[in-house]
């Protein structure tokens, strides 16, 4: 698909068409467009552009670097966070677990997609086809570090220690060597529900974040519980 102006309605508002701007460029190349092309696709002013992103990191819908690099725009980064994830023509770097097994349902072009990984604590390689049918096949666990009501504390950090394990002894052979207290450990399917709805409608103009109310009941519905996702043990 290539992209042009049209393809942003000139009818929503600036913040919104940067916003999908920023989105579908990076579902279809790969990497995040940077001001000069935003302005393009919007037809915006590059300082309106600026202005806009820098609203759209205040409302948490994506990440800036240095006023105007967008780091992330979730389930896509466009720095190494330890995933890639390859579809039938692009390359994406993965934000993290959540968002590398997310992918291919946001994707609806992308049937299923390689996700690839090493392991933290041992360096083991890993790779699973994930679509949107059913979980992938594995013994491995993803461990979240940090929880979810300080995520955005520090939000690079934390979604960067979000990771797969080739097993649980491997999650306490890096807690130990690195200090952390454990997180939250969870299986393949567990990971795969997770990342199937959370995004749904983030490429659509009108897309809206969950708020912390939708959110846990997100997280009950697809399996998880305790303090750590804001619910009860």
């Amino acid at each position: 698909m290539t992209e042009s102006v049209a393809d942003i309605p000139t009818s929503l508002d600036g913040t919104e068409r940067v916003r999908l701007a920023v989105y579908q460029g990076f579902a279809r190349t790969g990497r995040a467009p940077g001001v000069p092309e935003l302005a393009a696709l919007t037809a915006l002013a590059p300082d309106q552009v600026r202005q806009e992103l820098r609203g759209l990191h205040e409302r948490r819908d994506l990440v800036l670097q240095d006023n105007d690099l967008v780091v992330m725009a979730h389930p896509f980064a466009s720095v190494p966070l330890g995933f890639s994830v390859m579809g039938a023509h692009t390359l994406w770097w993965g934000g993290c677990a959540w968002d590398s097994f997310a992918v291919p349902h946001l994707l609806k072009d992308e049937s299923d997609v390689l996700v690839a990984t090493r392991c933290p604590a041992c360096d083991t390689p890993h790779a699973w086809v994930v679509g949107r049918q059913a979980p992938p096949n594995g013994d491995q666990v993803a461990h979240f570090l940090t929880p979810m009501n300080r995520v955005w504390d520090d939000v690079v950090y934390a979604c960067g220690n979000q990771r797969l394990f080739c097993s649980p002894d491997c999650v306490d052979a890096w807690l130990q060597k690195t200090g952390h207290e454990r997180g939250y450990v969870m299986d393949l399917r567990t990971l795969w529900r997770l990342a199937g709805d959370w995004y749904t409608g983030r490429l659509e103009p009108g897309y809206t974040r969950r708020d912390p109310s939708s959110a846990t009941a997100y997280f009950a519905k697809v399996g998880l519980h305790g303090s750590f996702w804001g619910l009860p043990d």
